[in-house]
């Protein structure tokens, strides 16, 4: 039987087995799902989104069946191909409709489904005054906690408590077979036994398809400080950033350089965007006057901080009153001040009080196509890849200025242990589908639009293989995988035999995500 009647057959079970609305396999929004933020890949033969976990086994098991591969997608915020694959006809497993929160308090754990965004969670945690150590990235708006999951990710509480992948207790995960497995025999507990939660966290997809994730609760520290310093040199910014981290005083931080400080991060988008700042930072102020006088720092400030150093970084300080909030700030000011010096704070409360802002930043501040690239990197290296990257985009400056293709970058802590160093890459070129769906005609409307550029796609797409080359050489490590960062290779024989017996035995048939992690 050819694979085209293989995969009607099975679009036709499972539209009658999930229903015609659960089920797309015709017209334009395929496009739509065969593009990430990055780039388009091959469409799949149809889009599924079971309203509840029964209906995913089924739609597994209808897959398994028939030997059709399937890839899961959570929030659709990827830019490293996660879920395109190459070759298409696959099924893609859209794992929205999974957004179930249940929230126990008494044991402090919070059940979800894999496709609630972190931005619904923490509306539901606020209302208690709780929250997830690990509370989402960014892009949390859109960012699913099974996708965090499969993908890694950090950002906000990150210093504190650490990336995704340690705030989680146990998974469901939907195997190939579409049997489900448990990742631990205890509720209360993870390292029960060795740690099978873990082998589920980084995955991409590649073992089954995450169902429901247990993460553990503390209260909401409601007391805040925020702190802006600005650095000379990438060298003292990241002494700073070291120190800061190894001392545990504030939540979570981040960096940034002037480039993305002035455009892409420093933005605000019009009276609306502002006045919509200045309501939250009243509502989270810890009193009245206290959130007026920092808007009228802020407004004093105007855009003048993003532009007082080379790099700047921003600071979130919390704590259960006010005199612990003011006593941690006080200890980091004083560290920090041997490396830089303090700037007005509008960036870091602007995001504390807008943590999960819209997608705008999936295009460029000028409507240029975007793309990041990172790298985990040990300390050691961290000074020494700047000096080397710097040196490779001065190299390629003259037919980068000519294409119209510039960089920025940011930075951040990965516990005491690592720096995330991320370039921004930017070029110009058409939408996809992905930004049309995603950002709608309103908003683009009112941004700068390019022709299709094949000749400046081609030279981003080699300048982002050089900076992952880059990186490799100073020894990085990576998050959100894909299809896009060094994995394999990166294995010890011996690693790389258990990973593949371990994928053999829930996966026989390769059906799961195939080709992710170079698996």
């Amino acid at each position: 039987m050819s694979s085209a009647i293989v995969e009607e057959q099975v679009v036709s079970a499972l539209v009658k087995a999930l229903g015609a609305d659960a089920v797309i396999h015709e017209g334009e929004a395929l496009a739509y799902f065969s593009n990430d933020v990055y780039r388009g890949g091959a469409a799949p033969k149809a889009v599924v989104r079971p309203a509840d976990v029964k209906a995913l086994q089924e739609a597994v098991r209808i897959c398994a069946a028939a030997g059709v591969a399937m890839v899961p997608r959570g929030g659709g915020a990827s830019y490293t191909d996660a879920y395109l694959l190459p070759e298409g006809g696959h099924v893609l497993i859209d794992t929205g409709a999974l957004d179930t929160i249940e929230i126990d308090e008494r044991n402090a754990v919070v059940t979800v489904g894999a496709g609630v965004t972190w931005m619904a969670l923490k509306a539901a945690l606020d209302a208690k005054g709780l929250r997830t150590p690990f509370w989402g990235p960014f892009s949390g708006i859109a960012a699913t906690v099974g996708g965090s999951m499969s993908q890694n990710t950090l950002s906000h509480g990150s210093t504190a408590h650490g990336i995704s992948a340690q705030s989680v207790l146990s998974m469901d995960v939907v195997l190939a077979s579409g049997e489900m497995l448990s990742t631990s025999a205890s509720s209360a507990m993870r390292f029960y036994g060795p740690d099978l939660t873990g082998l589920f966290t980084g995955d991409c997809g590649i073992f089954g398809i995450k169902a429901r994730i247990r993460l553990p609760l503390l209260p909401v520290l409601p007391h805040f400080e925020c702190l802006s310093f600005a650095f000379e040199s990438f060298a003292d910014y990241h002494a700073a950033s070291r120190e800061a981290a190894m001392a545990r005083l504030d939540d979570s931080h981040f960096g940034l350089d002037l480039a993305l400080s002035q455009g892409q991060i420093g933005r605000q988008e019009g009276m609306g965007a502002r006045l919509k700042i200045a309501a939250e930072v009243m509502r989270k102020a810890p009193d009245k006057m206290k959130g007026l006088a920092q808007l009228v720092r802020m407004a004093l400030a105007g855009e003048n901080p993003m532009r007082a150093g080379a790099y700047m970084c921003h600071f979130i300080i919390e704590g259960f009153d006010a005199d612990e909030a003011a006593h941690k700030a006080r200890i980091l000011r004083r560290m920090l001040a041997r490396h830089g010096r303090e700037i007005a704070n509008s960036i870091p409360t602007f995001v504390h009080s807008v943590p999960f802002a819209p997608l705008f930043n999936v295009l460029g501040p000028g409507g240029e196509r975007w793309v990041p690239i990172h790298g985990v990197l040990a300390h050691d290296q961290a000074v020494p890849f700047d000096a080397a990257f710097k040196n490779l985009i001065a190299g390629r400056k003259a037919e980068m200025d000519r294409l119209g293709v510039w960089t920025g970058t940011m930075f951040s802590p990965v516990g005491a242990t690592g720096f995330l160093y991320e370039v921004a890459l930017y070029w110009p070129d058409d939408r996809t589908a992905y930004h049309r769906t995603v950002l709608g005609a309103e908003y683009l409307s009112q941004q700068p639009q390019f022709p299709a550029n094949a000749e400046s796609r081609a030279y981003a797409d080699d300048l982002k293989q050089a900076i992952v080359a880059l990186m490799q050489e100073y020894g990085a490590g990576h998050f959100q995988l894909g299809r896009a960062y060094p994995y394999r290779q990166r294995l010890s024989p011996q690693a790389l035999s258990l990973l593949g017996a371990v994928k053999r035995e829930l996966d026989p048939k390769g059906l799961m995500n195939p080709g992710a992690l170079g698996l």
